[in-house]
Parts: C-alpha cells; sequence; structure tokens
C-alpha cells in the first residue's frame, strides 16, 4: 500500500493534519553532513539488503557524508552488516550499542570488546555499565517469560538470542499478532518499568534512558566528537514505522520510504518527505537526492 504522492495523509491524533511531502518536493538549504538510517523495511526488502540499498550506501560514503544505521535489531544480528556495509556504524537494540570496524580509539572504555572476525575487527561499546546490564538482563528475561505466558500468540522474536540489552516480541516477522495483542504486551513492557516500541516487525522492550535519538547523539559525539543538537539541520533521517516517529519528529531532513504508509494512522510525528518507492528502492532514491543537492 503506497499513499499517491500527492494526496493528503490525515491521522486523528490531536485532530492534526499532516501532509506527507514527496521526496521530490526536498530542497537541502544546508550542506548535508551525514545521514541516519532505519534497517528494516528501509534499507532492507524481504530481509535483505538490495543492491540498489548497497550501492546507495557506498555512493554517500565515497561522496563524503557520515552514515550510520540505528536499529531495534540486536547486537548480535548486527555484527555481520557492520562488517560487510559501507557505513560508520551499527547503533543496535534503539540505541544501547554501538559497533564498528576496526579501530576502537576513540570510543569511551565503558564494557568495549574487541570482536574478532576473519573479515576485520569490530569494536563494541555500550551507553550502559556492566553491572547494569546484568541486573537489567535478568529482569527482562522475566518480563518476556510473562508476555509470552499471558498474551495469547506472542512469541519472542527469533533473533531473540543476539540481544544484550532488551526484549523483543515479534509481531509481523514470522508471526502475526493483533494489534490488540500488541497493546497488551506494551503494556506489560511499561508496568514492569521498561521503554517499549513498536517496530515494522517486533515489540522491543529495554531498561534505560536510551532510544534511537539518545543513539544518534551519542554515535556522533563518540565517533566525531561533535553535538548531533548544533547540526541536527545537517542530517537526514531515513525510517519507516512507529519507532522512528521521535527521529521524524526531531530531524527536519526526516523521510519516509513509502511503505511507512502502513504506521501512518499510528504515527503522533510523520516524516517531512516520504519517498516513491518502497524499502531498499525508497532509500536509494533517498541517496540520489542527497547526492543531487551537493
Amino acid at each position: 500500500m503506497t499513499t499517491a504522492p500527492n494526496h493528503t495523509v490525515t491521522h486523528h491524533h490531536h485532530d492534526s493534519t499532516h501532509d506527507l511531502s514527496p521526496l521530490k518536493t526536498w530542497r537541502a538549504t544546508q550542506h548535508i553532513a551525514g545521514l541516519f538510517t532505519d534497517i528494516d523495511d528501509t534499507l532492507t526488502t524481504d530481509g535483505a539488503i538490495t543492491p540498489d540499498a548497497l550501492q546507495a550506501l557506498a555512493d554517500l560514503k565515497a561522496a563524503g557524508l557520515s552514515v550510520v544505521a540505528i536499529t531495534g535489531r540486536p547486537v548480535g544480528w548486527s555484527e555481520p552488516f557492520a562488517l560487510q556495509w559501507p557505513v560508520d556504524a551499527i547503533v543496535a537494540e534503539n540505541g544501547a550499542v554501538a559497533l564498528r570496524r576496526a579501530a576502537a580509539e576513540g570510543f569511551n572504555k565503558i564494557g568495549r570488546q574487541r570482536l574478532l572476525d576473519k573479515r576485520g575487527q569490530l569494536s563494541k561499546s555500550y551507553q550502559q555499565a556492566p553491572a547494569v546490564r546484568q541486573r537489567n538482563f535478568a529482569r527482562m528475561q522475566e518480563v518476556l517469560a510473562q508476555i509470552e505466558a499471558e498474551v495469547p500468540g506472542a512469541r519472542r522474536a527469533t533473533d531473540s538470542a543476539g540481544r544484550e540489552t532488551d526484549i523483543a516480541i515479534d509481531h509481523s516477522e514470522f508471526t502475526h499478532l493483533p494489534q490488540e495483542a500488541i497493546d497488551i504486551a506494551v503494556r506489560i513492557m511499561r508496568e514492569a518499568g521498561m521503554n517499549a516500541t513498536v517496530s515494522s516487525i517486533h515489540i522491543n522492550g529495554w531498561f534505560g534512558d536510551h532510544n534511537k535519538l539518545e543513539g544518534a547523539r551519542w554515535i556522533v559525539q563518540e565517533l566525531w566528537g561533535r553535538n548531533l543538537d548544533a547540526e541536527m539541520n545537517r542530517w537526514v533521517y531515513v525510517g519507516d514505522s512507529t519507532n522512528d516517529q521521535l527521529m521524524f519528529q526531531h530531524f527536519a531532513h526526516s523521510v519516509g520510504v513509502a511503505n511507512v504508509a502502513r504506521f501512518v494512522p499510528q504515527l503522533q510525528h510523520l516524516p517531512r518527505y516520504v519517498t516513491e518507492g518502497e524499502r531498499g528502492a525508497g532509500f536509494a532514491e533517498v541517496a540520489r537526492a542527497i547526492l543531487a543537492s551537493r
């Protein structure tokens, strides 16, 4: 389902009506320094990155832009992509953990680990100290078990083994949960004192103040020693679902790939622009627009 580019998309939070402007109307007034992107259903299509999206990442890097993927996916799941994709870093588990290739210099010393791999090295850093992570992890396993016991049809995401700082319930990847069940799972997480967000495939829950926006601020400080808030209008954000809305809200250059239409009724903050193409094709469209603006 895509929205015809020139139609007004309405939704009923606060009785407000928003326009989703087609991406082709976007004009960058500032020099764009970098791009943050979601992964599932934004960079990937049916679970895999398409050649056009991979080429788009390479083109952005070749043009000198900073490129960071931010995902609700687990750090374990993200590792091969952090090694293979032309990105500066992948921030996983909704802002809690960062993975980057090669030298770990410049990364803070909290729980840094080096991961050895045949194709190179990854350094991994966390926003939370080890003792805090351990305590949170134990409590989250209890909440996960509670949701599986109390919400009919609810199952942990198949990628759960790779998660270190959050839990995830599958609602659309390998199973289908009705909205009512999604709402109950979110409520159980929040009643336990956790943050909870719903992505295009999973319901994620975690303890701590981090989220995609905090993760973005953190990684810009970690990697480049800069303050993201001071240069927010020089970054683009690309996403597709409700767990991107904090980013849609804060980035003037926020873009939804066309399949964001599915989540528009649940979004309080819409992206400023929308692509014609869905998923990876939409991402490649964004990259072309950025490169044309330079």
